[in-house]
């Protein structure tokens, strides 16, 4: 029997995949065009919403990169990120560790200082206000160059106590990770601590530690869930190493991974023993923020309460966080499975 749908979106959940440029609404995207006088090709509510409905990942990008053009100011990034920490909040993701990436910005001239503080303040604010827990984690674009990525990774370094991970994002075809493996050594010489960008503990810091970019940024691939089904002897590594998959369930449907969600196996992974974690990815742009991606789940896969509790203890789990920020976050998630058995 699958989950209730109150069981779902009052559960205690961690985020571990999100980008927030793709948390711009089409309503958001049309109130900073008017603000910063930014004109686009759409007049109406209606129209933006429409060109949500695209065809393919350069299609998305083509679109997230555009919708980007209206974030001007500090303000602007403030909006974006508290809004998604609202959203978060509403939804009962007790902690997230969201990605922004600086040079979609930095490249039409926006200071990475601008889109940092402005994203930075709206965490704090969101933690002081009702005790949100984010991390902020810092992507390159694939399809920009490894001197681009450098040239960031410099800016980025005397905001090191601000970021807790560095990443890849964009367009993976002809942009191998090892395009970026000075970019990532050069990070770990910085004083990055040991055990890896998605384990160890929670000290600040750009945290790529020991683990081999290609690893880290398979994590953030849309196709490494299937790659690690096809493979059993990656599928037998990831459960030894209990490395993490971020896994978009959702955007892997939409980006084409998977013809439906009924033909995913992100509960199969879950069943050999891997660490798999349900994210968003770009939810304005995928359909749905993380409670949307858990109940397409309990529809579509028959996903059972036991399931789902695995998943959420994974989010907490393969988090950043030190340890004991872990555990009080398993704890409150325990305490909720025994507290609301009705839910389910």
């Amino acid at each position: 029997m699958s989950t209730g749908s109150q069981f779902l979106c009052a559960m205690p959940k961690a985020e571990l995949h999100m980008h927030l440029d793709g948390a711009l609404s089409p309503a958001l995207m049309l109130e900073l065009a008017e603000r910063n006088r930014v004109k686009l090709p759409y007049e109406t509510l209606e129209q933006v919403e429409a060109a949500y409905q695209f065809t393919s990942l350069q299609s998305f990008l083509d679109l997230l990169y555009q919708g980007a053009s209206v974030l001007r100011d500090e303000r602007d990034y403030y909006d974006l990120t508290y809004r998604y920490l609202l959203r978060c909040r509403q939804e009962n993701v007790l902690h997230t560790e969201p990605s922004f990436d600086p040079q979609t910005h930095t490249e039409r001239g926006i200071p990475f200082e601008t889109v940092l503080e402005g994203t930075r303040a709206a965490m704090r604010d969101a933690g002081r206000e009702w005790g949100q827990s984010s991390l902020l984690v810092m992507d390159f674009l694939r399809h920009l160059s490894a001197e681009s990525a450098m040239r960031t990774l410099e800016a980025a370094l005397p905001y090191r106590d601000e970021i807790v991970a560095v990443g890849l994002d964009s367009s993976e075809l002809g942009n191998p990770p090892s395009k970026f493996s000075d970019v990532f050594a050069r990070a770990r010489a910085q004083g990055v601590q040991g055990g890896g960008a998605r384990g160890g503990g929670g000290a600040a810091g750009l945290r790529v530690g020991g683990d081999p970019p290609a690893r880290r940024a398979a994590r953030r691939s849309r196709r490494a869930l299937r790659r690690s089904v096809e493979d059993p002897v990656l599928v037998r590594y990831l459960r030894e190493q209990q490395l993490p998959l971020t896994v978009c369930p959702l955007s892997n449907v939409r980006l084409g991974v998977f013809e439906s969600l009924a033909d995913h196996d992100v509960l199969r992974l879950l069943e050999e023993g891997l660490c798999v974690t349900i994210n968003s990815d770009d939810p304005e742009y995928f359909g749905g923020y993380v409670n949307a991606n858990y109940l397409a789940l309990a529809e579509q896969l028959d996903m059972s309460t036991e399931q789902a509790l695995r998943l959420a203890q994974n989010g907490f789990r393969a988090s950043v966080l030190s340890e004991a920020e872990k555990a009080r976050f398993q704890q409150q998630l325990s305490a909720f499975a025994r507290e609301h058995p009705d839910l389910s």
